[in-house]
């Protein structure tokens, strides 16, 4: 996979009643081999509570979208109904509780791996919460 076709340029967060849309927009398309996965960490301002909210894809298809509660161990899956993508944009819609206890002050990055490495971490989001 040439991940220089997957850079991860933006990515927003909103909330819609008790959900939160969380859009990811790459240059160039998702890749058509190999694992990639787009998602968001979420923590409060001392990083003592951390969530990771993410979208998995194989071959340039969604297999797993999940959140994962660093401070309990928890992960919980989602199912894929929730996920939409077009070549460039993907779309997860998660339960507004995958951020629960972040509280106000949270600091929120989003984050692509590519064939299990991290590709890009530290993207701005832009939130509307």
């Amino acid at each position: 996979m040439d991940t220089q076709d997957a850079l991860l340029k933006q990515a927003s967060l909103k909330a819609q009643d008790s959900t939160l849309v969380a859009t990811f927009d790459i240059d160039g398309t998702i890749p058509g081999s190999g694992a990639y996965v787009v998602g968001l960490v979420g923590a409060t301002p001392d990083y003592s509570s951390q969530r990771r909210l993410c979208i998995e894809f194989m071959n340039g298809e969604a297999i797993a979208f999940y959140s994962f509660n660093r401070e309990q161990g928890v992960e919980e899956n989602y199912d894929l109904s929730g996920v939409t993508h077009s070549d460039s944009t993907i779309t997860g819609h998660f339960p507004k509780a995958a951020i629960n206890g972040l509280g106000q002050g949270h600091v929120i990055s989003a984050f692509s791996e590519a064939d299990g490495r991290e590709f890009q971490h530290g993207v701005p989001v832009e939130e509307a919460l």
